[in-house]
């Protein structure tokens, strides 16, 4: 099988060394704007080549978007464009899906089209963060399973057992606000968290000194990448917000 990986960074890189590992993609090819990430994933070997999002769709077997949520939405109409009429599949791993529903919603090829959400990844980004095994045994979310075609969703469901992770369905409103309620509001307090301390402690030794386990674990989110995060929480805004308005009640039931 043929594999167009577009956007190699964290997850993107991690699956390109599992399924090439385990043999499920016999070539992959990687659509990247980045041209220091295209670099990257040249030399160590996580794609065979690199290539314009048209020319490695028509290429391949499988596509799987892996890039920022909102760029995610712009890109599926066009990938379900090119392969109308075939018996390629596109898949996403973004942690947003309403938006996906939108930009898919009455499309005549929205049955080639498995929305997919692995619950698995690190504070780090890039193709250098790409590592073995990090989906192993993890949950992955399938959304709106009865809008793709039955052989579609057969192959992302292959894929996801390649990559050892544990199935589980819903909807794409349901998702996003079990996200928003478990995922986005960790990462939203870990930031706001990390930009209160060094508010206020402006010398980093002081941080380094004094700062525990708790602190350290605490933070680790707010290291993640910010051009990741900021779409996520503008795509699932309307959720988070209801989250933050419950963590705020109880912050303040703390404070009283």
């Amino acid at each position: 099988m043929t594999i167009t990986i577009v956007g190699i960074g964290l997850i993107g890189g991690s699956l390109a060394v599992d399924l090439r590992k385990r043999k499920f993609a016999d070539k992959i090819i990687g659509v990247e704007s980045s041209v220091r990430h295209q670099n990257i994933a040249m030399l160590t070997g996580l794609v065979d080549e690199i290539d314009s999002l048209e020319n490695a769709v028509e290429k391949s077997d499988l596509i799987i978007l892996s890039t920022p949520v909102s760029t995610n939405c712009q890109i599926l109409p066009r990938v379900l464009d090119a392969i109308a009429g075939t018996t390629k599949v596109v898949t996403d791993m973004g942690s947003t899906k309403v938006g996906m529903a939108e930009a898919s919603r009455n499309h005549p090829a929205r049955g080639r089209y498995v929305a997919a959400h692995p619950m698995a990844g690190t504070e780090y980004s890039g193709p250098l963060a790409a590592i073995g095994k990090l989906f192993d045994y993890k949950n992955v979310i399938i959304c709106d399973k009865e809008l793709s075609d039955d052989d579609a969703l057969e192959k992302v469901e292959q894929m996801l057992d390649v990559l050892n992770m544990k199935k589980v369905y819903m909807n794409s409103a349901e998702h996003d606000v079990h996200v928003a309620y478990i995922s986005h509001i960790s990462h939203i307090t870990s930031f706001s968290l990390a930009l209160s301390v060094l508010e206020k402690e402006q010398e980093e030794q002081n941080i380094l000194t004094l700062a525990g386990g708790g602190f350290e674990s605490t933070v680790r989110l707010a290291k993640s990448n910010g051009e990741t995060w900021a779409p996520i929480f503008l795509e699932n805004a309307g959720y988070i917000i209801e989250v933050m308005d419950t963590y705020i009640e109880k912050m303040n039931l703390f404070k009283r």
